[in-house]
Formats: structure tokens, sequence, C-alpha cells
């Protein structure tokens, strides 16, 4: 027999010849039994924009093993997986069994996985309608997905996906409104545009600065700016009356480079981008940071100061987390608990703020507050429950949370 009929082959990480009688043949050391491997009937497709880096195989029950690659944090043990995104290809009406692993993740020398009987994912047959649906935890900090092929490809995500090319459509949007700015202030670690938004009169009486996306996993976060754009481009009277009052400042997408590579937490350096605010930051290993401490510097000077900086995140807890650090900020508390009362009066949030123990430090929230004077806080969408609306969350649900928050923000600075 002819060697060439026996030497399996790789295909995307699986190994795959034809199935004939039991033979086997050796290279080197190994030797391969050719009876036992069989042509893989689905294939996993990581090859497009903010996919997960991801390795994967078919064990011998047909199910997709899928092993996650972690995030690394520089200078320190910590990683994370939390985001996974990739296509399932395979005939329409098969049956798909998936096992993913490696959520070991580790956070400040500790195990800290955030897999619970509440995790999630979403999936969508045309990339554009997702739904989402519960896992099966397993243990060993895996979870277990089954699901039906409805059509030739399957899009599996832990949240419903927001990517560099989403942002540059809305971005395309605000350029073209007369009430609207963008202005790119610099580069990410990889080259990417940093960009902020202007929305209104640079003159009214207030100004809020919002953030998003400090870690790429967080999807939420640009979908409620994204509400929060189209309400205040809408220029219906609620816009208008908003506008008069406030002018908003929005940085959409902070970590576009993690975006673009399908990471979880940390920029190209490893670098977390809602740490170290208490000092000023490392042009090198966070250019994120230090271009908009430029900006803000710039802000400042021109007697722009903001009055008002959130910075929005996902986590499975969903808090306004509000630091106490040293000093008297009897002011800042009672605004935090002004915003608090607003959320919870226009909007569907319900989950609280953090309790009065709580520090965070380092956080964009609370060097803001220290460094800069600025009442501020991290905002944390939970990306596997909405309490008020008793569902687990879609870009829909966030779209109407940012919808909401221009009515907050305009009874919080009235």
């Amino acid at each position: 027999m002819k060697l060439k009929t026996l030497v399996p082959f790789i295909c995307a990480g699986l190994l795959a010849t034809h199935t004939g009688s039991a033979s086997a043949i050796n290279i080197g050391k190994a030797r391969i039994a050719t009876d036992t491997i069989v042509t893989p009937k689905i294939f996993i497709n990581t090859g497009f924009e903010n996919a997960s880096p991801m390795n994967w195989r078919i064990d011998s029950a047909g199910r997709v093993i899928g092993e996650m690659v972690y995030d690394h944090e520089r200078f320190s043990p910590n990683r994370a997986v939390n985001h996974y995104h990739f296509r399932v290809e395979a005939a329409a009406g098969t049956e798909v069994t998936l096992i993913l692993e490696n959520f070991d993740n580790i956070w400040n020398g500790r195990l800290a996985s955030d897999l619970s009987e509440k995790s999630r994912y979403v999936v969508s047959f045309d990339n554009k309608k997702w739904e989402s649906r519960p896992v099966v935890p397993l243990p060993g900090r895996r979870i277990l997905i089954r699901f039906k092929m409805e059509a030739s490809y399957a899009y599996i995500a832990s949240v419903e996906p927001y990517r560099i090319s989403d942002l540059d459509r809305m971005l395309a949007k605000v350029r073209q409104s007369k009430h609207a700015s963008v202005t790119t202030i610099g580069k990410t670690s990889e080259g990417r545009s940093l960009e902020i938004v202007r929305i209104g009169n640079e003159n009214a009486p207030k100004r809020l600065f919002l953030r998003a996306r400090a870690h790429a996993f967080e999807a939420g976060g640009n979908w409620t700016v994204e509400g929060l754009v189209q309400k205040l481009l809408s220029n219906d009277e609620d816009a208008k009356r908003y506008l008069k009052t406030y002018c908003v400042y929005i940085l959409p997408m902070a970590n576009k480079d993690g975006v673009a590579r399908g990471k979880t937490r940390f920029n190209a350096n490893g670098y977390d981008l809602n740490r170290k605010w208490d000092k000023p930051a490392d042009s090198l290993i966070a250019p994120e940071n230090y271009y908009l401490e430029q900006w803000l510097h710039s802000m400042i000077k021109a007697n722009k100061k903001p009055d008002l900086g959130l910075d929005i995140h996902n986590d499975a807890g969903g808090n306004l987390h509000v630091s106490r650090p040293d000093g008297d900020i009897s002011e800042y508390l009672s605004s935090m608990e002004k915003l608090e009362l607003l959320l919870r009066k226009h909007t569907w949030f319900t989950e609280g703020s953090t309790k009065p123990s709580f520090r965070n430090p380092g956080t964009l929230g609370e060097g803001f507050m220290e460094r800069f004077g600025i009442h501020a806080a991290v905002y944390e969408l939970n990306y596997e429950w909405i309490a008020g609306l008793k569902k687990a969350p879609l870009a829909a649900d966030w779209i109407s949370l940012g919808n909401n928050l221009g009515e907050v923000f305009y009874n919080y600075f009235k």
C-alpha cells in the first residue's frame, strides 16, 4: 500500500483521513491507527472580526471541545476568559454539542471564574438576529452548549457582539449631524484611532463624559452608548431639551485592539485600562489611557471640565460602583445617591450601588474623583440577567437603557 493513502492530514486542528480496514503506520515513534479517524462534519471558524482565539477538536463522541485562550495581564499572574465568539459551520439540521474549557480565570492571585447557573450564551443563524439561551455548567469550570443548526452556519458568543465595524457605522452617522463632532485624540497600542464623540453645544451649562469598552469583552457598554447617541441625535423635543442643559463627550471604544482580536480584558500590552488611574498614564504601555488623560487636561485648561463621568462596563452584578476615597466626599456621595435614584426611576436599573465598605482604587471612577475632582463612577451592566426586565440582556435592551439615560442626565444636572 502506498504511504500517501495512510498518512493522516490536519484540517483546521482536526486529524482526518478515510475510514478503512484496521491498519496503522509508524511515523517516528508515533503509531497512528487509521481505522479510528473520521472526516469532520463540523468546522469552527474563528477567522473574522472580533472572533475569539480558540483551539478546538472533535472527540470520539462527535462533540466539539473548545479550549479558550487566556488574556494575560502584564506584571501579574492575572488572566481572563469571558469572551467567546466563533462560527459553527455544518449542514442545516446537524445536532451540535460544544464543550468550552479554560474558564479558570485568575484575579488578584485567586481563581475568579464568572461561570454560574445563570450563565448564558447568544446564538444567531444570520449574524443579525440573536437569541439568548442558557448554558449547562460542567465540573472543572466548563460549559456545555447544545443546539440544532437552522442554517449552514451559526454564530455563538458570550454576549451580543459589538465590533469596530459597528462603531464605524455609528461614527458615520454622528459626522452627518450639525450638532455633533468626532475628534481623533490619539492611537491605541496597535495604531488604531481613538475618537471622542461630542454631542451638543460645547458652551452648554453642564458637561458629561462617558467611556465604554475599556475591557474588550464588555459589549453592553457600546450598545448603551449607541442608544444614548441615537436619542440625542433624534432632534425630538426631549433631545432638544437635554442638549440645552448638557453637552456629552464620549470615548466609545477604549480597547479597540482587544475588540479586534477577540480578547477579554486587557489591551494589546496586557494592561488593564480600568486600573492605575491614581497616577499619570504610561504613554507606551497604556496609550489608550494616556491620550484620554491628555484630552482631559486640555478640557480642564479650557474651563470645560466634565461635571459627571461614567465608565460603562459589564459584570455579573450590575451595580453602580461608588468608591469612597479618603477625605470629605459627602457632596460626591449625595450626587451618586441622586444618580442611582434617577437610574431607578427612568430606566430598568434595579441592582443599586456598592456598599459603604466598597473601595476599588485605581479605577477610572475613583481616579477621576481623586485626581481631577470629577464626580465619577464605574457603571456595571449585568451581562447575564437584567433583574428589572426579568430577562437575559440583548443589544435592544442595552440600547433602550441608553435611550433613557438622556432623561437621567437631564434630571441629574437640572
